[in-house]
């Protein structure tokens, strides 16, 4: 997909935290920061602007679409399992639907920053090439996280040959690291925001809005706000009755209602 004019729309949020699971600098409260007036912020517009936007091309559609979610040691719950179920739910409302699967650097099972163990189907060196690649937020991403070479030259591989890429929260910092941001808009959580657009000048912050989708870039607040990126995704590439039945068994009110929350969509 490629780059055009910026397109506000008004898109319901699932839940209407904006708390859990990202990072927060020591001392902090765990409430996200007020955005800073540096930036950019999309502003609403009614929920059917989107809905005129063309349906995702070059999506195969004889097969189910392949989403890796790269886990590392601190991934955050939420910025793992709100995808991750929204993406696995797509099987029972479409044929083909996703074969999502996890993705850790060894192939080894990680601890999330909240202490559950989760499994790797697959190392680095193994995993299919996916059709989405999830990039979940981590203790470390906006650290040391980013000083492992092979996981972001594996990113940017498979991030460029991927359909979508996806972050969410502080997953950002990988993507812009592995150069798959470059000349993009973006966001990320809202208290680290501001190192953010210090560590990644070529990457067009917006502040603000619950998630940015600019070419085959998607990137998400985080929190509970994971589940609206994942929603619209799933939106468009499989259409709105799929989204609505997804939404349907996660209690998630689809179509979204105008006004609710704001996004920004770069026309294709």
């Amino acid at each position: 997909m490629s780059s055009g004019h910026g397109r506000a729309l008004a898109l319901v949020a699932s839940v209407v935290l904006g708390v859990g699971g990202c990072s927060t600098p020591p001392g902090a409260t765990g409430e996200p920061a007020v955005p800073s007036a540096a930036g950019t912020t999309a502003s609403a517009s009614p929920a059917a602007a989107w809905a005129d936007l063309p349906a995702a091309e070059g999506i195969p559609r004889d097969r189910a679409l392949r989403v890796a979610f790269l886990i590392v040691d601190g991934v955050y719950n939420t910025e793992l399992v709100a995808p991750f179920d929204v993406f696995h739910h797509v099987q029972f409302h479409a044929t083909p639907g996703m074969e999502v699967y996890t993705v850790s650097p060894t192939g080894a099972a990680v601890r999330t920053f909240e202490g559950l163990e989760v499994g790797a189907d697959y190392s680095l060196e193994t995993a299919p090439a996916p059709d989405v690649l999830v990039v979940p937020s981590a203790e470390h991403s906006m650290d040391t996280d980013l000083d492992d070479t092979s996981m972001i030259e594996w990113v940017h591989r498979v991030g460029s040959e991927a359909s979508f890429v996806l972050s969410l929260c502080d997953g950002a910092f990988v993507l812009a690291k592995a150069g798959l941001l470059d000349g993009k808009a973006a966001t990320t959580f809202p208290s680290d925001q501001d190192r953010f657009a210090e560590m990644f000048p070529a990457v067009r912050l917006e502040r603000g809005v619950s998630f940015v989708h600019d070419g085959a870039a998607v990137t998400s607040e985080g929190g509970a706000k994971s589940f609206d990126a994942a929603m619209y995704l799933v939106d468009r590439i499989y259409g709105e009755e799929v989204a609505h039945g997804v939404g349907g068994g996660l209690l998630i009110p689809w179509p979204p209602a105008p006004g609710a929350f704001t996004a920004r969509v770069v026309s294709p």
